[in-house]
């Protein structure tokens, strides 16, 4: 391994693995850093699946990236022969009234995006897995699906590799020296390598590497289960969609039994925060106990015993918006928080765009909902 790269990616959960992808696809040569190996259960990339939706309630700026991701996916399946995209639909439901909901629909209308509204009784006999408790409404949105998250890692990291770049394992950055001739990565027993350009996607461990944008973000542990269901035919893809459901007393979201491996499903409400995301966080029993009460109230065929638990990380911003520019004192550093538990569907797409910022110190997408301007930032270490 040379002790010198065109641009270090230092993070390859599932945005660092698009960016060193999207590096090597333009001919750059690149290096990854992963402090545990690629496609570890660690962090927030892991999990089995996760949310595709592009009628977007937290913002309609969001549509068009959304989209423009739905694009980068499938060249990725194509150029990889991985089917990573399912499509199954998203069924998001609550009161009436419901922000969630209405958010959607603002989003699916502004950008012509394909919605049905229902009813409760309505979406429950098109989808007899749920209960939806009447005064409920819902939207469907066809084109909505479920993401493989760990395949998904593995085919950008593999699809990088094959175009030349380097992948560096096990090996932990603990600081970032920027240098008259690059930025200078060390790493924790004591070696070195210097890249011209770096692209921290660090996940919940950015702020070890940027510590003036550690203030800005909180760290939480959301605790997600499997459930085994009491009437499979009713939770199988194409009897069920993808859902989010804005219950009173929790947000949560799952996915039809994509495997056999039962019901996922997890709150999106903020979990425990975590002070440092090295600690193993095994899952929140209270939170468990919560989703199953969830399923059996408001999604009965998949309310069975819990086979299956684990923990992800939120790496979130006040505001539920990411954090994505380059860094205000060195412009060779290019920080990234796609992230606030809604960032991996974008991933296809933030790692363009994160190489467009390395190479080019800009993009021609809109991500100014996410400038670092709102974050606090100073000085990086020297």
């Amino acid at each position: 391994m040379s002790s010198r790269a065109a641009v270090a990616v230092i993070g390859l959960g599932v945005m660092g693995a698009a960016t060193l992808r999207a590096l090597a696809v333009r001919g750059v040569p690149a290096v990854g850093i992963e402090r545990f190996r690629p496609g570890h259960a660690h962090g927030s990339s892991h999990g089995e699946t996760r949310v595709f939706r592009v009628a977007y309630f937290e913002h309609p700026s969001y549509v068009p990236l959304a989209r423009a991701a739905h694009d980068a996916w499938r060249r990725i399946e194509r150029e990889t022969g991985t089917s990573l995209l399912a499509t199954t639909g998203i069924l998001e439901a609550g009161p009436d009234g419901s922000p969630i909901v209405g958010g959607s629909l603002d989003a699916a209308r502004r950008h012509g995006l394909p919605y049905e509204v229902l009813s409760a009784r309505d979406a429950c006999a098109r989808f007899p897995a749920f209960g939806l408790p009447d005064g409920w409404v819902a939207s469907f949105q066809p084109d909505g699906g479920v993401l493989r998250a760990e395949a998904s890692v593995e085919a950008m990291v593999g699809g990088a590799i094959a175009r030349g770049a380097s992948v560096l394992a096990e090996r932990r950055v603990t600081a970032l020296l920027p240098q008259r001739d690059g930025v200078r990565v060390v790493f924790s027993d004591g070696s070195a390598l210097t890249a011209d350009r770096v692209v921290v996607t660090a996940g919940p461990w950015i702020g070890s590497l940027a510590p003036s944008l550690a203030p800005a973000l909180r760290v939480t542990r959301q605790t997600v289960g499997w459930f085994a269901p009491r009437q499979p035919d009713l939770v199988r893809p194409g009897a069920m969609p993808v859902f989010i459901l804005e219950a009173p007393e929790d947000t949560f979201y799952g996915f039809p039994d994509m495997t056999g491996s039962g019901v996922k499903t997890a709150s999106h409400i903020e979990g425990d925060v975590v002070d440092d995301p090295d600690v193993a966080a095994r899952p929140n029993d209270a939170a468990l106990e919560r989703l199953a009460a969830n399923l059996t109230r408001y999604l009965p065929a998949a309310g069975g015993p819990l086979r299956a638990a684990a923990s992800c990380f939120y790496t979130r911003t006040a505001d539920e918006h990411f954090a994505i520019g380059l860094h205000p004192e060195d412009s060779r550093i290019v920080l990234a928080s796609p992230c606030s538990g809604h960032g991996f569907k974008f991933a296809s797409l933030v790692g363009e765009i994160l190489a467009d910022l390395a190479l080019d110190g800009g993009t021609r997408h809109d991500i100014g909902l996410f400038d670092l301007g709102r974050c606090v930032m100073a000085r990086p270490e020297s």
